[in-house]
């Protein structure tokens, strides 16, 4: 996702906008306003562990998903093979409750973590951790596979399904129908905390910020117009996407994932091969950064920090959005959606997050300053630790550049496709969460959208960093109730897995012909 600490955000936006820095008016006054009264809530889900620059809720991830990898005996990699099955169909009844194919979930909820965090996050993450960060960021993505297996487990398990077909799903159902059936109390009360931040962070992180940093990346190329003619054309094709529903939301991602995914990761791959002399120094250099102290802003715990926290917002694992999309899938067997899920980080963090990270360290666009013995930005000559969610872009940008001068184009189309595919998945989240609290229908479904579209074009159009700080804050509050329950939850989605697996291995379940 294109989620970045608040700070960055800020600093992006103010830059992104061209305000004047000392520039007053209603723009300000309710900024300011909106930062004094939520500014508590920001600072406590971003603060740092005392003593480090370690956030708090990056280790609240990163812990639960170590704890899964352990509880599940590393399903990630016991079952990849099977997942990857699964999403080419071979088990698939189209007869079975559900509205989207495995792999239509799939792409649904890629299209709302692959984004701007692989761009710029990874950026930011190695020119503060060196290409060590890498390391950390590989190793955290692949832990977080064990935390979407068990939300999107329990997200098919406990769905809701309807006489027309459609379904509910998600943390809010299994938080209380699952809870209920363990006879656990408090699950009405996490499900109701985690809709209302689901809600909040889908109108912020996952539509205002989008459609701000696609403005900005299209500006730069064809030069400076109004944001709300961004916004406005943005809203009109998200409004004619989400109004069809689920099934017109996969879609819609089914071709788009996969097609900017591939442009992305083929134009890496060639400047890799371009480069091939420098593989090897480069996995070195990813290696050693790792465990020594060299050319890093805090040593190898720098590395560490920024590696875990980048995959952390990139790929979501533990947030629980997620497992609204997967809920939606044609199946029987929740552990399968549980399997396909894990792909997920996989795909976001190991694949396209390492290839942005190796490109930039191969194309030597991080240098060493002998003065301070950190990396610099090759180009500007500045301190990475001083970098910002936009000139992370930059650098990932002049990294891309350096061996095809036109991918400053490509890279506004990815943005653009980026921001457009998070927004309609995060507009699903949303929903789900708003019909959760205010109930079914098509004339609150309907509200709901048009809201969420008017918020398109105000995000393009104004400078709203404190309101992005918050509803950014609150995509990752969501973490807090929904780690909680599946802790308390887990034992079911073990039992789900060893049923299935047992099945599978006498074949009781077999390829659907």
């Amino acid at each position: 996702m294109t989620a970045f600490p608040k700070a960055s955000i800020a600093a992006a936006l103010m830059a992104l906008s061209g305000a004047p820095a000392g520039a007053q008016g209603i723009d300000e006054t309710v900024n300011q306003i909106f930062a004094d009264s939520t500014g508590w809530f920001v600072n406590l889900i971003f603060s740092n562990f005392p003593g480090t620059s370690f956030p708090w809720i990056v280790g609240w991830l990163v812990v639960a998903a170590t704890i899964f990898t352990i509880y599940f005996g590393v399903i990630q990699f016991r079952a990849f093979g099977h997942a990857i099955a699964l999403v080419r169909g071979d088990y698939s009844n189209p007869d079975d409750a559900g509205e989207v194919s495995h792999f239509q979930a799939l792409t649904t909820a890629l299209s709302g973590t692959v984004g701007l965090g692989n761009i710029a996050g990874v950026a930011v993450a190695v020119g503060i951790g060196g290409p060590g960060a890498t390391f950390w960021m590989i190793l955290a993505g692949l832990l977080g596979m064990a935390s979407k297996f068990t939300e999107c487990t329990l997200g098919v398990k406990y769905r809701n399904e309807y006489a027309d077909g459609t379904v509910s799903g998600g943390p809010m159902y299994y938080m209380t129908k699952g809870f209920a059936a363990r006879g656990l109390p408090g699950g009405k009360v996490l499900a109701v905390l985690f809709a209302v931040f689901c809600i909040l962070g889908s109108f912020g992180g996952g539509n205002m910020f989008q459609s701000n940093q696609a403005h900005a990346q299209i500006i730069n190329v064809v030069g400076d117009y109004p944001g709300w003619i961004t916004g406005l054309v943005m809203a009109i094709i998200v409004f004619l996407v989400i109004v069809g529903g689920l099934k017109s939301i996969a879609s819609v991602t089914e071709k788009v994932v996969p097609f900017m995914a591939a442009l992305y990761v083929i134009t890496a791959l060639i400047i890799i091969a371009m480069n091939y002399d420098m593989i090897g120094t480069a996995f070195r250099q990813i290696f050693v950064g790792a465990f020594t102290n060299d050319g890093v802003v805090g040593g190898a715990i720098g590395a560490l920090i920024q590696g875990f926290r980048r995959a952390a917002f990139s790929n979501e694992a533990g947030i629980g959005s997620a497992a609204i999309a997967h809920s939606a899938v044609r199946t029987k067997e929740p552990v399968t959606e549980g399997f396909v899920s894990l792909l997920e980080p996989f795909i976001d963090t190991v694949v396209i997050c390492t290839m942005t990270a190796l490109v930039i360290i191969i194309t030597g666009q991080l240098v060493v300053d002998p003065a301070t013995g950190l990396f610099l930005q090759n180009e500007a000559g500045n301190q990475i630790q001083t970098v910002t969610g936009n000139s992370g872009v930059a650098l990932t940008s002049d990294a891309f550049s350096s061996a095809f001068g036109w991918f400053r184009y490509i890279l506004v189309l990815a943005v653009v496709l980026f921001a457009f595919s998070t927004m309609i998945s995060w507009s699903y989240y949303g929903l789900k969460a708003w019909t959760f609290l205010f109930g079914e229908g098509q004339t609150k479904e309907l509200i709901f959208k048009i809201i969420f579209c008017l918020f398109v074009v105000i995000g393009a159009s104004a400078n709203l960093g404190p309101i992005i700080d918050f509803s950014d804050a609150a995509i990752f509050a969501m973490a807090i109730p929904n780690i909680i329950a599946l802790y308390l939850l887990m034992p079911i989605v073990k039992a789900e897995t060893r049923s299935y697996l047992d099945r599978l291995k006498t074949g009781e379940i077999r390829k659907f012909a």
